[in-house]
Order: C-alpha cells, then sequence, then structure tokens
C-alpha cells in the first residue's frame, strides 16, 4: 500500500513489471491517473510522473479511483494499448482487488446487481440521465475476520472482515456499491461507507484513505502468449493494522491463489 505523502518524498513510482509493451506499477492511493478538469489544484499524475520517470510516452490501458492504491497498468505504444485494451473488453484480465469493510463476509457470495450509473454534477452535466441500469458482477471471497470489543453506535463489539473482489464488469465504483449492498461498507469510503466507522479507524489506526487495494492483474501477454501475474503489495501501513487485528503480517498470507 503506497501512499501519495510517501511518494512525494521518494518522487519515484514504485515499477511492479515491465517489458518491452507493458508497464506496471502500484498507485499511491491520493495520486490520480491522469489529469482532470476536475482537480485543476493539483499538480502529480501517475501518468505523466512515470513518463517522466522512464522517458517515453505512457498510454492508460485502465482505470483506478483516486483514493484506490495498487497495480495500474500502462501500455509502451498505441498498438500495445489498443491489444490490451482488447482483453479488458473481452474479460479475459482478471482484476483482483483487496477491500477492508465493516462486518462479516461469512462466505463467498456472487453479487450479480446492476448499476445505475453515477453521473457527476459538473462532468456529467450533458450525459444522459436516464440510463437504464448496467449489468454488474463481483466475486467475493473472506480472508480474515475480527471481532473487537469496542462499542460503536448500538452495538457493543465491532466486526471486520478482509476480503478478496473479482470484478467481473468495471462499472463506476462497483466494488464499492456491491459491498454496500452486502451491508459490508468498505472503511474509508466516504460516500457509500460508514462514517462511524471511518471516524474510528481515523482516530484509533490514524488512517484516513479508501481501504480498497488493486492487488493483482492476471492475463494472457496478447505477443508472448505468456501468462502474466502482477501483484501489489498491501504495504507496512496496512499491515501494521492486520496485525492489530489478530490477522498475519506477512505479504504472502494475502494473496489467496496468486
Amino acid at each position: 500500500m503506497t501512499d501519495i505523502s510517501v511518494l512525494q518524498e521518494a518522487a519515484e513510482l514504485t515499477i511492479l513489471y515491465r517489458d518491452e509493451h507493458y508497464i506496471a506499477i502500484d498507485k499511491p492511493s491520493g495520486l490520480l491517473v491522469h489529469r482532470s478538469f476536475l482537480d485543476k489544484h493539483e499538480t502529480q499524475f501517475a501518468m505523466q510522473m512515470l513518463r517522466d520517470q522512464i522517458g517515453q510516452h505512457v498510454f492508460p490501458v485502465h482505470r483506478l479511483d483516486r483514493p484506490t492504491s495498487g497495480v495500474l497498468l500502462f501500455a509502451l505504444s498505441s498498438e500495445a494499448a489498443r491489444d490490451i485494451n482488447q482483453l479488458f473488453i473481452d474479460g479475459l484480465i482478471e482484476k483482483r482487488y483487496v477491500a477492508l469493510v465493516r462486518g462479516f463476509l461469512n462466505e463467498s457470495i456472487f453479487v450479480d446487481k446492476p448499476l445505475k450509473e453515477e453521473l457527476d454534477k459538473i462532468a456529467d452535466k450533458f450525459a444522459q440521465q436516464d440510463k437504464a441500469p448496467q449489468q454488474a458482477q463481483t466475486h467475493f471471497h473472506c480472508l480474515h475476520q475480527a471481532s473487537l470489543p469496542i462499542e460503536i453506535g448500538k452495538y457493543p463489539t465491532v466486526r471486520y472482515s478482509l476480503v478478496e473482489c473479482f470484478p467481473k464488469t468495471g462499472r463506476k465504483h462497483q466494488i464499492r456499491r456491491h459491498l454496500k449492498h452486502l451491508s459490508l461498507p468498505i472503511i474509508g469510503d466516504v460516500n457509500h461507507g460508514d462514517n462511524q466507522h471511518n471516524q474510528f479507524f481515523r482516530e484509533h489506526f490514524k488512517l484516513r484513505r479508501l481501504m480498497l487495494f488493486a492487488s493483482g492483474l492476471k492475463f494472457v501477454h496478447p505477443y508472448t502468449q505468456q501468462p502474466i501475474i502482477i501483484k501489489a503489495p498491501l504495504g507496512e501501513t496496512m499491515l501494521g493494522i492486520c496485525q492489530q487485528l489478530g490477522w498475519p503480517n506477512n505479504e504472502k498470507d494475502y494473496y489467496g491463489d496468486y
């Protein structure tokens, strides 16, 4: 888990994978992928920073929300971008996320719940406002659970789960919204989360970020036909929280079958 404040000190992005066609970084939480007129005051963007770091143009092939950290893949040519984009379109790239949520997920579950498009008041003011909900599917699997004898709201204890998330479609805020649908809001989610638990994590763990991590990408390379697995670490901050919740504090314990 890379935080943007750490990045500002290091001045370089962490490269997770590179070949002659593609490059993947560990995007920090809080860093925009590219320039946006909605954030005119921002001066740092993953695409421009990576371009300057490696000395060549890069082409984004997917996106991560600003508060989400983890694997962000770029192509090194427009042709490579076109070919990897087709894999995304065809559903041939497996995306794995890890989320810290309020509540217990007691078993694996597949959510097939269409989502109405979330429109931004400024960026989407000319977009069609009455679109039908779009197909959205996510598979969830619980990695760990914890219960703490702390009273928040009307409950004498608090429960948390660490959940693997495998989105099969790519709707805006899909994982966050599907977990909210399951009454398992992600810690640190301002728009779809639980403010009481967000505040608890700010006060108790000094945490001020969305606890959603793009932890892995898996696909067959479009040119070499070799299987590619790219992983991003959860990082010391998250591992420290895991340890306080009674979970393992070793990165390898959080990759499932990856």
